[in-house]
């Protein structure tokens, strides 16, 4: 799988993932919850989803807040499947 061209992956952010930033090679979004509980409960259902899909997020988590940071290693940046997963934390987030 090659990666995305730069200006593919920005267009994808401008059109459906406005709240996710383009940092090096992978695309970043940062998320807020009430509380250290919300912020696992979300980790565990993004875990499920990521399984689901073979693809897994680096993941950083302070208290309230969480990183997602998406990249397909073995393409050397971000692929179809980054933007892929990115839609699922965004329905995640709705749901």
């Amino acid at each position: 799988m090659e990666p995305l061209e730069p200006a593919q992956v920005r267009a994808a952010l401008e059109d459906d993932l406005g709240s996710w930033q383009l940092d090096g090679n992978a695309i970043v979004r940062e998320l807020r919850f009430d509380g250290f509980r919300e912020a696992i409960d979300f980790i565990v259902r993004l875990a499920d989803a990521a399984d689901a899909a073979n693809h897994h997020p680096e993941l950083t988590n302070v208290y309230s807040r969480v990183t997602v940071r998406l990249t397909t290693h073995d393409a050397g940046g971000v692929t179809d499947k980054d933007l892929a997963l990115a839609r699922e934390v965004e329905a995640l987030v709705a749901a």
